[in-house]
């Protein structure tokens, strides 16, 4: 392999777990959030050092999936979670004796992580990546992963059920547009015929929601995002218009949305 070739590799790869690390916070941080409320522990994860382990923690384990999933080895994976951990170890000591502030501890954490992580990357350059070995469950969850990023998604609306605004229905249609435009989809005029009438229909229901009473316009909104779950479990089986990923994720998210919309409405 030419060594520009495996410079580029490692450089994706090192992109991928980035990626894969802002992952693990974004979705898991609403579990430690809900975790904590439920078992009165906000107020521990409020302290700087135990939010910087927290993080760490997250990171970790977005960047190990993602290093599962490539077939990388345990060793590697080892101690590519301790490079999320090292630099914040290194800083709590300081912190706890005050010599550096709460910006300095999570700032430096970070910083410092890069170059963990390149050093860690140098040390296995050299090693092969073996495709990944998967029980057809744990394959199954790799395929269905869209339907648990929307079930990540929602997980903290059902602790604390909202009633979304009316213009939130808007976006349900215009998703499928946008994505239907970018994937040139339209040579066909009856999808782009059936989407526009979508459009408007989910866009009359908003209009009717905006100048109903709170009540009713909450059931219409949760209505809506229901009803468009049907819509996406329509085009994940005809993979038509957008990914079928795509529709899979939506459906997930719709029905929670939906749902937890409606159980705002009842509780109040």
């Amino acid at each position: 392999v030419p060594r520009r070739w495996a410079g580029w590799a490692r450089t994706r790869h090192l992109a991928g777990m980035v990626v894969a690390m802002v992952a693990g916070m974004v979705l898991l941080g609403p579990l430690w959030q809900v975790g904590g409320n439920l078992l009165g522990g906000a107020a521990v994860l409020a302290r700087p050092d135990v939010g910087a382990l927290v993080m760490a923690t997250n990171m970790a384990a977005g960047m190990a999936a993602w290093m599962w999933y490539r077939g990388d080895g345990r060793a590697a994976t080892a101690e590519m979670s301790a490079a999320m951990y090292v630099p914040f170890l290194l800083l709590l000591p300081p912190w706890w004796a005050g010599w550096v502030g709460d910006d300095t501890l999570l700032l430096g954490g970070h910083l410092l992580m890069v170059p963990a992580m390149l050093l860690v990357a140098l040390r296995h350059r050299h090693t092969a990546t073996a495709p990944p070995r998967r029980h057809p469950v744990a394959a199954a969850v790799a395929r269905g992963w869209p339907a648990g990023l929307g079930l990540l998604m929602t997980v903290d609306m059902w602790f604390a059920p909202s009633v979304f605004a009316p213009w939130t229905l808007l976006v349900l249609p215009a998703g499928y547009l946008l994505i239907g435009t970018w994937r040139r989809q339209w040579d066909d005029r009856r999808a782009l015929a059936a989407q526009l009438a979508g459009a408007a229909v989910w866009g009359g229901l908003a209009v009717v929601a905006m100048i109903a009473s709170a009540d009713v316009a909450g059931v219409l909104v949760g209505v809506g995002w229901l009803v468009h779950a049907a819509w996406d479990g329509w085009y994940h089986r005809t993979g038509a218009v957008v990914p079928r990923g795509y529709a899979l994720w939506c459906a997930v998210f719709d029905v929670g949305v939906g749902l937890t919309t409606l159980l705002a409405v009842l509780s109040r």
